[in-house]
């Protein structure tokens, strides 16, 4: 499609409750599924230049890539959401952040009506929470964080800035997880431990001790190992 018939693709009834999709991938097909059962917002249309122009993804339009963003902002899109999960690949995310932050989008908190936040907890922009997850009482979720499907976040957590909770991740009390890292699928994190910033945790792994930031728990493992002497 020529870069100038995008325009054509924008629907007409964009308003101030409009989303534009940064990514139109699986994890984009599964914001728009949420976007549809919570029935706050509604999305426009997906930006990602791996997708041909044109394109219609579960009947959304692809208009381009990021090099529209600026011009779908003075279109009248003011609200974006990440679909860049970015697991294994923070700066992904990371970067899709900062693209529609320059480009002057704003990013709604957007949670699944099956997942349950107590009302102490915090939720900051961004934030994107799956079906079937829990946040407990006066628990925080930094900005841009993803709180995939059937994830426990116990009370008195405190999650950092664009965290990925993959499903089943399961949180006990008083856990804190430091900016940009990333927990894989059925990890189990004991009381009070903290895990730094940029760690990666594999999946399927039970952490009994703090993570280091940077630091790599591998699937399957036990952290910290059990010396054999």
């Amino acid at each position: 499609m020529d870069k100038a018939n995008w325009k054509n693709l924008i629907p007409p009834w964009i308003d101030e409750s409009t989303i534009l999709l940064f990514g139109g991938g699986g994890h984009g097909k599964t914001l728009i599924d949420l976007v549809r059962e919570i029935d706050l917002y509604q999305i426009g249309g997906i930006v990602d230049a791996n997708i041909p122009a044109g394109t219609r993804v579960m009947d959304l339009p692809v208009f381009g890539g990021d090099d529209l963003l600026e011009e779908l902002f003075n279109a009248g899109f003011r609200e974006a959401a990440n679909g860049i999960g970015g697991i294994g690949n923070v700066d992904a995310r990371l970067q899709a952040f900062e693209k529609l932050a320059n480009a002057g989008f704003s990013f709604p908190t957007l949670v699944h009506p099956t997942a349950w936040i107590e009302p102490s907890a915090t939720l900051s922009a961004g934030v994107q929470v799956l079906p079937l997850s829990y946040v407990g009482t006066e628990s925080t979720i930094g900005f841009g964080s993803l709180v995939n499907a059937h994830v426990v976040v116990s009370h008195d957590c405190h999650i950092g800035e664009c965290v990925n909770l993959s499903p089943g991740a399961l949180l006990a009390g008083g856990v804190k997880i430091q900016d940009h890292a990333q927990i894989g699928m059925g990890v189990t994190i004991n009381v009070n431990i903290t895990i730094g910033a940029r760690a990666r945790v594999g999946n399927g792994a039970t952490i009994k001790a703090d993570v280091p930031p940077g630091g790599r728990v591998y699937a399957g493992q036990t952290w910290p190992e059990r010396s054999s002497s």
